[in-house]
């Protein structure tokens, strides 16, 4: 559910930003009005040749009596005209990006540099991706040719074939729908066709969470063509998920900037000064470098003190006078 959310969001954010770069939107009406005008009128001629050719490719029911006759055949006409609708939906975008290959491209390069500022680019010449684009464009209709003739056939089924069917066939348009679009963004990065279905095979999810509602709005031809340039900028966005490309630019940022990718902390560098928090207060700490006080002096038993100088003026006082003195 996430992958078919996260499709139909990239139809959504496509849509917005040629809505918000309004010069890109004109630019990319161009190629869906001239598709849009020859397939109203190839719808046209079907609509006027169905009965005809339903009577051409019936003719064992010539003889059956009414109301059957009518009924078969009117079933049978609504199914031609409902796979001639089927086809040209999924055709619309194959002829609209060949015919606008050059305004496409530019438009989906547009996309890429608004996001990082670089757009890559094939280095083909005009000619050689219109070739590869036509051959490509031709390998998608030949796989939906088989898919819608054998839905055809199913049609007949009772009950299954007015339920199951057209729902299994908006999943496989919208699928090879989603293929187209992507395939503009894609090419220039030089990814072949069966890469290509590789990847979108991978996201099955998301490509019908992009295509099929793509496919209902393409029902309404006008539609379509406003749509067109807006889903040609959201196959750019998925394109680039697809590819890994936005993850892989987060993660280089992130690691350009020493940090984590965007969306993530960034981790802390360990602090080599940092002192662990004691649990009980450290007993202080003598200084290594101190000295002791020094000792208190002691008395020399060995030094003798020297003789008082002798006074020639110093007089002895007289002893005194003992009367008992013989």
């Amino acid at each position: 559910m996430r992958d078919l959310a996260g499709g139909f969001g990239h139809l959504l954010a496509g849509q917005k930003w040629v809505f918000r770069h309004g010069r890109w939107l004109g630019f990319g009406l161009l190629p869906g009005l001239v598709t849009l005008v020859l397939y109203a009128g190839a719808l046209v001629g079907l609509g006027y040749g169905a009965d005809d050719l339903t009577a051409w490719a019936t003719p064992f029911a010539d003889g059956w009596g009414s109301p059957w006759l009518g009924l078969f055949r009117g079933f049978l006409t609504g199914l031609v005209f409902a796979l001639g609708l089927f086809l040209a939906v999924i055709t619309f975008t194959a002829v609209t990006l060949l015919i606008g290959q050059p305004f496409y491209e530019s438009l989906s390069e547009e996309v890429d540099r608004s996001i990082d500022g670089d757009a890559p680019e094939s280095g083909l010449p005009l000619a050689r991706e219109l070739w590869i684009s036509a051959r490509d464009s031709v390998k998608v209709l030949l796989r939906v040719a088989l898919f819608g003739i054998l839905l055809f056939a199913l049609g007949f089924i009772p009950v299954i074939g007015q339920t199951v069917v057209p729902v299994i066939g908006f999943c496989v348009s919208g699928f090879f729908l989603a293929e187209e679009l992507t395939a503009v963004a894609l090419q220039r990065r030089r990814v072949e066709f069966k890469e290509r279905l590789a990847l979108l095979r991978g996201r099955r999810a998301m490509a019908l969470g992009f295509g099929v509602p793509l496919v209902l709005l393409f029902l309404v031809p006008v539609v379509a063509v406003f749509l067109m340039p807006g889903a040609v900028a959201g196959a750019t966005l998925m394109a680039r998920e697809l590819r890994g490309e936005d993850a892989e630019g987060a993660e280089s940022a992130g690691d350009a900037a020493g940090g984590a990718p965007a969306g993530q902390p960034a981790p802390q560098a360990p602090n080599p000064y940092a002192q662990p928090y004691p649990q009980q207060p450290a007993a202080p700490q003598g200084n290594p470098y101190g000295q002791a006080p020094a000792p208190a002096p002691q008395a020399n038993p060995y030094r003798q003190e020297p003789p008082a100088p002798h006074n020639p003026y110093r007089q002895e006082p007289p002893a005194p006078h003992n009367p008992y003195r013989q």
